[in-house]
C-alpha cells in the first residue's frame, strides 16, 4: 500500500472515500483502494458524521503556527543529534582510557 502524502488529501479526495464507505464498501476495502490508512479512513467517516470533515468546524492554521511547528520539530531532531554525539564522545573517551 503506498500511503498518499497530506497534501494530497483534499476535501473533494475525502469526501469521495466517505462517500464510498457510506455506499457500503468496507473501510478496509475503501482504504485500501484509495493508499489510505483505516484509521484515517474511520476519522474521516467520523468526521463527516459530525460535520466536521474540513468543513465549517475546522481550524485553519496560520502561516506563523506552520512555522512554529516546523521550528519545534527541528529543535527536536537538533536535540536529538546532540545527545547522539555526547553519547559517541563519551563512547570514544571511554575507548582511550
Amino acid at each position: 500500500m503506498q500511503k498518499i502524502p497530506k497534501q494530497e488529501c483534499t476535501a473533494a479526495f475525502k469526501a469521495q472515500a466517505v462517500k464510498r464507505v457510506k455506499d457500503g464498501k468496507t473501510v478496509g476495502t475503501v482504504a485500501k483502494e484509495m493508499g489510505l490508512v483505516e484509521q484515517t479512513l474511520r476519522n474521516w467517516v467520523k468526521a463527516s458524521d459530525a460535520g466536521m470533515l474540513d468543513g465549517a468546524g475546522t481550524r485553519k492554521v496560520t502561516p506563523e503556527e506552520m512555522e512554529l511547528s516546523r521550528l519545534r520539530a527541528e529543535v527536536i531532531r537538533l536535540k536529538r543529534e546532540v545527545d547522539s554525539l555526547k553519547k559517541a564522545t563519551a563512547d570514544c573517551a571511554k575507548e582511550a582510557l
